[in-house]
């Protein structure tokens, strides 16, 4: 069962946060912070934090972004600026961590980020370098590619034509916060200009990227990418699977995540 955290972040909003821990009970386990998709939530994830935490014998903190899940909902007169994934990384999940008494400085976290969780991961640890043992990208974005744009304006059709809205909202509960947050920004124009190429150089940490092969919101590109600017980094191409390799190849991506976090490439 979820519970929220209340807390203030560097920008002056009040915030309740869904989280619950999974996996091992041992406070002093390695930490790793679950980021979730554009339209995830603490409960989209399912029993995946459970079965990548128990399999490798961590602990495991998963939480809802603010506008998702039972997290304080977004507004609805609100729309997301360009930097919307630069605020949860900066400014969101430091302030979550203090209002749980985790201290990154002494007992430094993995982070598991998919979709644009995965690009928050790649911001923190960019802007963090010092205060993550790692991380693991799933169908990360680092810049914006048509493929993307392309699929979540169809997105938005199914939200307005079919029963997509429904089926989302058995996880949000303001489920028209957690939708039009996401397609609003990333449908915007301005959008098209996002980028974070610049930042990955900065990411330090042992770093495992993982995209599938028949991804419908991005490409090989995002990955290759990350390689080409952070050189460290492993990446792991998967087929068949699709945007979610968590869910698509459950078995090869917790296998991949158990090695990577037991045994880290020595930098």
């Amino acid at each position: 069962m979820s519970e929220l955290a209340h807390l203030h972040s560097a920008s002056g909003q009040s915030l309740a946060i869904e989280y619950t821990f999974v996996g091992s009970s041992d406070t002093q386990a390695p930490l790793v912070i679950f980021l979730h998709e554009g339209l995830g939530s603490v409960a989209t994830w399912r029993d995946f934090p459970a079965r990548l935490c128990d399999a490798a014998g961590v602990r495991g903190l998963v939480y809802s972004r603010p506008g998702y899940g039972r997290s304080t909902p977004r507004p609805h007169g609100d729309k997301w600026g360009v930097d919307f994934m630069h605020r949860q990384a900066s400014d969101v999940l430091p302030a979550l961590l203090a209002a749980l008494n985790i201290n990154t400085a002494v007992n430094k976290p993995w982070l598991f980020g998919h979709s644009d969780g995965g690009s928050i991961a790649l911001i923190y640890a960019a802007s963090f370098p010092g205060r993550v043992a790692g991380a693991i990208v799933a169908a990360p974005h680092i810049f914006v590619e048509d493929v993307s744009v392309e699929s979540i304006a169809s997105t938005r059709a199914a939200y307005l034509g079919t029963d997509l809205r429904g089926k989302l909202a058995r996880y949000h509960d303001d489920v028209d916060s957690a939708f039009w947050g996401w397609n609003d920004i990333w449908l915007d124009p301005a959008f098209r200009q996002w980028n974070i190429e610049a930042l990955l150089p900065n990411i330090t940490c042992p770093l495992l990227a993982i995209q599938g092969i028949d991804d419908e919101y991005g490409t090989m590109a995002q990955i290759d990418g990350i390689a080409t600017h952070a050189p460290h980094a492993q990446l792991l191409k998967l087929a068949p699977c699709g945007h979610s390799p968590h869910r698509d190849q459950t078995t090869a991506v917790v296998d991949a995540a158990r090695t990577f976090i037991s045994a880290p490439p020595q930098l």
